[in-house]
């Protein structure tokens, strides 16, 4: 499903199931539940990246209720992030098909059964203002219900039934906000989770590789791009993902990896197939057999961060492929403009970010559910200037700020 589908079936649909739940929540719901003991759910549906920035509160569960098993619902997309985290087991995780409506009920139906059948005393639901998370977590069967709730605000409705509601603040970065719905099961007062305020949570541990297995993939990008050997190589990210609002211009990207070229190092382009007609632009603008087309080469997020391993850089429009390097050692780049770093900035201490805080920016939010009234100028990033990120990544690579071609 695309993602203006996605968002019409919440609201359409989403809303009125809501109320029906509300009300019959008031007429026959159960209070809610004492701390969990059994088991609990997780609902983290929709991006990859966030899954990294969701780490630190897996942990602080498995350390707060050492007891409880706990129990991952999200998107079959989005499997593969979770298991390289390696915060819950296979077993307990439970995945949906959203490619299609039908395949969503189906699974979701399926998804709901086991659930109950595992009487799951708590759901922690991660998703800012989805309704389609807060449904499952009012029909998962769980007493203590943890979500984000609209409080005083207008708008957002996900239905009165979440016992255990969290405000939202924009302010605040997402880590630190998925912490605070720990935090909001045992907690007391309006709003939830006055807690005082706590650092910024440390990144996930570096992903382990087998024994050889980086040095093959290695050998096997030089095999397969001769061009490579030798060289120092830099990977850039242009795509912009489902939101195309997120893209560094393509114009940008060429001055940015001319620069690089010039400096005598090897450039690789990553991401999906679907990127590769970018990426094809991108290569041929450059005019180099340093500058390579890797958009659909990995075969997994554990091939590209392998890849990373390989590189010494990355310079990515703000995406997943920014979170995941939090999972190498590589230095990295974020570029944001709809959406800002004080949100959704890197734990990783080797990442980079570019914002212009313009007076429209950030307009992706969860008060707009990331529909921004942008006519498809987005200047807060054609403003970022490619002369600054080539020099913030020639500073990062140790060479000079304007490095004499090899």
């Amino acid at each position: 499903m695309n993602i203006a589908f996605q968002r019409a079936v919440d609201h359409y649909i989403g809303v009125p199931v809501c109320a029906a739940l509300s009300l019959w929540h008031r007429l026959f719901g159960r209070a809610a539940g004492g701390p969990p003991q059994r088991a609990i759910l997780v609902i983290l549906l929709s991006e990859m990246g966030s899954l990294v920035l969701a780490e630190p509160m897996f942990t602080r569960l498995r350390s707060r209720y050492p007891a409880a098993s706990i129990h991952v619902l999200l998107f079959a997309r989005n499997r593969e992030m979770l298991d390289l985290l390696g915060v819950v087991p296979p077993e307990q995780v439970h995945t949906l098909d959203d490619r299609s409506l039908g395949g969503l009920l189906a699974d979701a139906a399926r998804a709901l059964r086991r659930l109950r059948a595992l009487k799951v005393d708590a759901v922690v639901d991660c998703e800012l203002f989805s309704r389609v998370s807060s449904i499952l977590s009012y029909l998962s069967g769980a007493r203590l219900r943890a979500g984000f709730h609209r409080h005083t605000q207008e708008g957002l409705y996900r239905g009165s039934f979440i016992n255990r509601p969290v405000l939202y603040n924009p302010y605040r970065h997402l880590s630190l906000q998925l912490l605070s719905l720990v935090t909001a099961l045992e907690s007391t007062g309006t709003p939830l989770a006055k807690e005082p305020v706590e650092p910024m949570p440390a990144g996930p541990p570096l992903l382990a590789f087998g024994a050889g297995e980086r040095e093959q993939a290695a050998a096997l990008l030089q095999e397969q791009f001769p061009a490579v050997a030798r060289r120092r190589l830099v990977l850039v990210y242009p795509g912009g993902g489902l939101l195309p609002i997120r893209a560094w211009p393509l114009e940008s990207f060429v001055q940015l990896c001319t620069g690089l070229l010039a400096d005598g190092l090897a450039v690789g382009v990553v991401g999906l197939a679907d990127d590769r007609p970018l990426a094809q632009q991108l290569v041929a603008r450059c005019a180099s057999e340093r500058c390579l087309d890797l958009t659909g080469y990995t075969k997994s997020i554990r091939h590209l961060l392998a890849l990373f391993h390989r590189a010494e850089l990355l310079i990515a429009n703000d995406g997943g492929p920014g979170q995941f390097a939090a999972l190498t050692p590589i230095a990295s780049i974020v570029l944001f403009g709809p959406e800002t770093p004080l949100l959704y900035r890197s734990l990783s201490a080797n990442a980079h970010h570019f914002h212009l805080a313009l007076p429209c920016s950030p307009c992706l939010t969860a008060y707009n559910h990331r529909s921004s009234p942008c006519d498809g100028d987005n200047r807060c990033l054609k403003l970022i200037q490619p002369a600054q990120v080539l020099a913030t990544a020639r500073a990062l690579l140790g060479l000079p700020s304007a490095a004499a071609p090899s």
